[in-house]
C-alpha cells in the first residue's frame, strides 16, 4: 500500500525533512547515521575485520591488554549502556570483566539490534538486556527500565570522531546529565588519536572496496526513506584524511551531471560534486582531556597501544560542575 504523505508518522516527517534540507544544502550532506540499515550494519562489520581498518583491532588489543586495570577503575556490577551498539560484540568482551547488572544496547537499526541481542541473551542468560532502538545523535532520553544507578555508558570504536568539536561537547554534556555524582560507572570511550595520513587514508578507502560499498549503499537507504532515485553505479566513494581540519573525511561524488528526484522535490549534481556523508575527527591525547573537563568530567584515566595510534578512556562525573 502507497503510504500517503498525511499518513505519514511525525518520526518519518522528521527524517524526510532532515534528509531533505541536507541534500538542498549549498554542499549536500547526509548524516552518517544513515550508513546504518540492516546491510550497512553487516558492511561495517566486514570493514572491521580489514587489514587497513586499524581501529577495531587496536581497541580490542588495549582492552585485553589492560583487562584488570580497567575492571578495577570502572567497577563492577555496573549498569552498561552500549551506545551504536551494532553487533554488541565489544560490549560482550567486557561482561566477564565487569559483570554487569543490566546491558542496554542502543542502536538505530532496529532489526539489527534485535537479532544481535537474541544470541547474547543465550550466550548471557544471567545478565538482564533491554535492547532501544533510537537515534540518540540529538537527544539521550532512556526509557525508565534502564536502572539509574551505576550507569556506564560505552561508546567505542571512536564514534565521538563522528562528532565536530561542539556537538562532541554537547554529547558528552548529554551522558553527565544522565549520570549521578559519586557513584561507580561513569563513561568509557575508544578514541583514534592523530596518526600518519597514509595509514587514515588506507583505512577509510580500502584495496576490496568495501568502505566504498558501506558508503553507497547510503544512497540505497535514502532512496527507501526518501521516495527518491539515486543509482549507486551513478557516484563513487571518496575517503581521505584533511589533516588542516584532523578528521577523516567520507564523500560520495557523482560521475556524470544528473538529477536525483525523490517525492516532495529534486537537486541536480554536477560531475564531481560531492555528498558529504561522515567524519571522523581524531584526537590527541590534551584534546580528549580538555574535552572531558569542559563537559564535566574528571578523574579521568587512559590507555593507550604502543604505536599510540588509539586510546581508551573512562572519566567521572565531577561533584562541583
Amino acid at each position: 500500500m502507497i503510504q500517503r504523505p498525511w499518513q505519514r508518522s511525525p518520526e518519518d516527517r522528521d527524517i524526510r525533512a532532515e534528509l531533505e534540507a541536507g541534500l538542498m544544502a549549498e554542499h549536500a550532506a547526509i548524516s552518517p547515521k544513515y550508513l546504518y540499515d540492516p546491510l550497512g550494519s553487516k558492511l561495517f562489520e566486514a570493514i572491521c575485520l580489514l587489514p587497513e581498518y586499524y581501529p577495531t583491532r587496536t581497541e580490542a588489543a588495549i582492552f585485553a591488554q589492560h583487562a584488570d586495570d580497567i575492571a578495577a577503575v570502572v567497577g563492577t556490577g555496573v549498569t552498561l549502556i552500549d551506545l551504536g551498539a551494532g553487533n554488541c560484540a565489544k560490549a560482550a568482551r567486557l561482561f566477564p570483566i565487569l559483570k554487569p547488572r543490566q546491558y542496554v544496547p542502543i542502536d538505530i537499526s532496529a532489526d539489527f539490534l534485535r537479532e544481535a541481542v537474541a544470541g547474547l541473551r543465550q550466550a548471557f542468560p544471567g545478565i538482564p538486556m533491554h535492547e532501544v532502538a533510537m537515534d540518540f545523535s540529538a537527544a539521550l532520553d532512556l526509557p525508565a527500565t534502564v536502572q539509574r544507578d551505576r550507569r556506564l555508558f560505552f561508546y567505542p570504536g571512536s564514534s565521538l570522531g563522528n562528532f565536530d568539536a561542539q556537538q562532541a561537547l554537547a554529547f558528552l554534556r548529554r551522558m553527565r546529565h544522565a549520570l549521578q555524582i559519586g557513584e561507580a560507572g561513569g563513561i568509557l570511550l575508544g578514541l583514534d588519536l592523530v596518526k600518519d595520513a597514509d595509514v587514515l587514508d588506507a583505512a577509510y578507502d580500502d584495496e576490496l572496496g568495501v568502505t566504498a560499498a558501506f558508503n553507497l549503499n547510503l544512497l540505497n537507504h535514502v532512496n527507501r526513506l526518501l521516495g527518491a532515485d539515486f543509482n549507486t553505479r551513478d557516484w563513487r566513494h571518496a575517503g581521505f584524511y584533511n589533516a588542516a581540519r584532523q578528521r577523516v573525511e567520507m564523500h560520495l561524488e557523482a560521475r556524470r551531471d544528473l538529477v536525483v528526484h525523490w517525492d516532495d522535490g529534486c537537486r541536480a549534481f554536477s560531475r564531481g560534486e560531492r555528498i558529504h556523508t561522515e567524519n571522523s575527527y581524531k584526537f590527541r591525547q590534551q584534546d580528549i582531556l580538555d574535552l572531558l573537563e569542559q563537559a564535566g568530567f574528571g578523574e579521568v584515566r587512559m590507555w593507550c597501544d604502543a604505536q599510540r595510534w588509539f586510546a581508551v578512556c573512562h572519566a567521572r562525573v565531577r561533584a562541583n560542575v
